[in-house]
């Protein structure tokens, strides 16, 4: 997110990126972030970062997965990568429901709370 000072928004003009992207039209898109100085010119003394990006339909419908590809130095690193990234993403969302899941399940249930009143209690 964009930080404000003074109330003004200000874009941090040594961490600049060209976003570059490659797709197979089949499997998902990849992401180079390519690093630039302040005059868009490439700033070889910084890595760019690769990302992969796919969907995955589910019972409930299209999922979007992504990941930062780790390590990857080159666009054929980041091909390589790819399916270790999203398989990565997968196990994080599988954990992530499983850790909602014990969170609602260790929920304490307190009457009436969550309906109607029991009918004993109510006012005739």
């Amino acid at each position: 997110m964009a930080e404000q000072a003074g109330g003004e928004i200000q874009m941090d003009g040594a961490n600049l990126y060209r976003e570059e992207t490659y797709t197979d039209l089949k499997a998902g898109t990849l992401r180079k972030l390519v690093p630039v100085t302040a005059a868009g010119a490439d700033d070889p003394a910084r890595k760019p970062i690769y990302s992969a990006a796919t969907q995955v339909m589910t019972p409930g419908g299209v999922l979007p997965l992504s990941g930062e590809i780790e390590g990857a130095s080159s666009l054929e690193a980041a091909i390589a990568k790819f399916p270790e990234t999203i398989q990565r993403a997968i196990a994080d969302l599988r954990e992530e429901m499983a850790a909602m899941q014990r969170e609602r399940a260790s929920q304490i249930v307190v009457p009436g709370r969550n309906g109607a009143p029991p009918s004993d209690l109510l006012i005739h």
